[in-house]
């Protein structure tokens, strides 16, 4: 894929709500798939930004994603919020949740939002940023379609299924933690697939269980995880939360999250924000952050993100053109 092209973060979203609108998502739930897809684009995560648009929209066209779908809050408990997604983007259920969720924890101390008939929701950095930004500490996990196995498997039963936490900071953005389960998340495989690149040897397997370059290959296999036994182990406890609990699809049984045909995903995400307790958290955290940033070759998890935000805000992003021209021509009809 050669060429690029350079936007700011509003022209960014201004051309994704727009493409949106033009196959009939409603303003509202465009302009909640834009911001996330752009902020993504903006911390580096080029698998969950305009690569998605799309895809995203193919599946709109086929009604695997219920464009227009409002998201619905019920509370059976004050502090344990549940989200039904419609069969919708995740974005508008994430927004919906969060504000809530925000709220809960703020009044309770420690409150819970699970969303299930959810769909794709991107760099999950993104939505526990906004909770470590209000103050509170936020824990989000989420599955996907299967593709990934068992440790000493070759069928795949979990997904990338990522973790990510976020903690305010005092006088400074937060410290956010995100990371896919496999050694990549599966966006980057797609993303290569797109720019007719080759993956590095260690990301995945093929079909047979061999180790392949191929991204097409590679989406056709398993991919593999973080830390062997410990990180299928890991998938497995994600997978308990964001399906089980939720009341979502397990891995297994969701349709991919790249193709149109096939039902909705019926994806899940439970999250979690908890007040920190008066005990001089800011300050203790501080402190034990500063040990770790004054070791020789450390750094602080999160710190490229951040690095990448500011330049990405000051100076715009940097989009292949065969991305922009996808948009541009939804816009176009």
């Amino acid at each position: 894929m050669s060429g690029t092209e350079r936007l700011t973060l509003a022209d960014a979203r201004d051309l994704i709500a727009c493409a949106f609108v033009a196959i009939g998502v409603p303003g509202a739930q465009a302009s909640s798939v834009a911001h996330a897809l752009v902020a993504a684009e903006a911390e580096g995560q080029v698998g969950h930004g305009f690569s998605r648009v799309a895809d995203y929209a193919a599946q709109v066209q086929s009604g695997k994603v219920m464009g227009s779908a409002v998201p619905a809050l019920s509370a059976p408990a004050p502090a344990a919020l549940v989200i039904d997604a419609g069969d919708g983007f995740a974005y508008p259920a994430l927004d919906l949740a969060l504000e809530a969720l925000v709220e809960a924890a703020g009044t309770y101390g420690t409150a819970t939002a699970s969303i299930h008939r959810s769909h794709h929701c991107g760099a999950l950095s993104v939505q526990v940023d906004r909770i470590a930004r209000a103050g509170l500490v936020g824990l989000m996990v989420a599955n996907a379609p299967a593709a990934m196995a068992p440790w000493g498997a070759n069928t795949a039963v979990f997904g990338t299924n990522p973790i990510a936490f976020a903690a305010p900071r005092k006088g400074q953005p937060p410290l956010v933690i995100d990371l896919s389960l496999s050694r990549v998340a599966r966006g980057k495989v797609m993303h290569a697939r797109k720019s007719g690149t080759a993956i590095p040897e260690g990301w995945a397997l093929d079909a047979s269980g061999a180790p392949t370059t191929d991204p097409e290959a590679a989406l056709s296999g398993t991919m593999l995880p973080i830390g062997e036994a410990k990180g299928t182990a890991l998938a497995l406890m994600v997978e308990i939360l964001a399906a089980v609990f939720t009341g979502a699809q397990t891995s297994r049984e969701m349709s991919s999250f790249f193709t149109a045909d096939g039902p909705p995903t019926g994806a899940g995400q439970f999250l979690m924000a908890m007040k920190p307790a008066a005990n001089g958290f800011a300050e203790r955290l501080e402190g034990l952050l500063a040990v770790i940033e004054a070791l020789e070759g450390t750094r602080l998890p999160g710190s490229r993100r951040a690095a990448a935000i500011a330049a990405a805000e000051a100076d715009g992003i940097e989009v292949p053109t065969a991305y922009l021209d996808a948009a541009r021509a939804m816009t176009a009809g």
